[in-house]
């Protein structure tokens, strides 16, 4: 594993650990070169994912995207990380376990919207916001009226 530091080839394991959810091992390890210390997960991949962006490009699967993508829909709300990474890992092995290689990304989407309705209501009116391009306030009105047991504001 090359030091993210300093680009050494040579580091090593000083210890290995299961993550909470036994999704990946947990690895600290240390550069040879410039004694930095840093974390890495090891994780099991049972195929490699092609999403299918809405203009019709190809690209790999990036774990960290979505988990970005999820992190900042819940910033600033109090969701436990440790949720936030099941959110994740249930989704990916979702993916995995369809038994396709192409997806949509617009089915990733749902996927990210329906985990995040369950988890905080903020965080799914926030990435609905970026995942169905909201341009203007009537749009999350329209939407949040949708979400049922919301009435919109009277004008004053």
């Amino acid at each position: 594993m090359r030091c993210p530091f300093c680009g050494n080839d040579d580091t090593q394991v000083k210890d290995s650990r299961p993550t909470e959810d036994n999704s990946a091992i947990r690895r600290r390890r240390f550069c040879l070169a410039c004694s930095s210390r840093f974390t890495t997960f090891e994780r099991v991949q049972l195929r490699d994912l092609i999403v299918i962006k809405n203009n019709g490009q190809r690209v790999s699967f990036d774990r960290d995207k979505l988990s970005r993508s999820i992190h900042i829909a819940c910033r600033k709300r109090r969701v436990d990380e440790e949720r936030l990474e099941r959110v994740v890992n249930g989704i990916q092995r979702r993916l995995e376990s369809s038994g396709d290689t192409e997806i949509p990304s617009a089915t990733i989407g749902e996927m990210v919207m329906e985990a995040l309705q369950a988890l905080d209501p903020v965080a799914y009116v926030r990435y609905a916001s970026v995942y169905k391009d909201f341009r203007e306030a009537r749009d999350f009105e329209e939407f949040v009226e949708t979400l049922g047991g919301v009435e919109p504001t009277a004008e004053r």
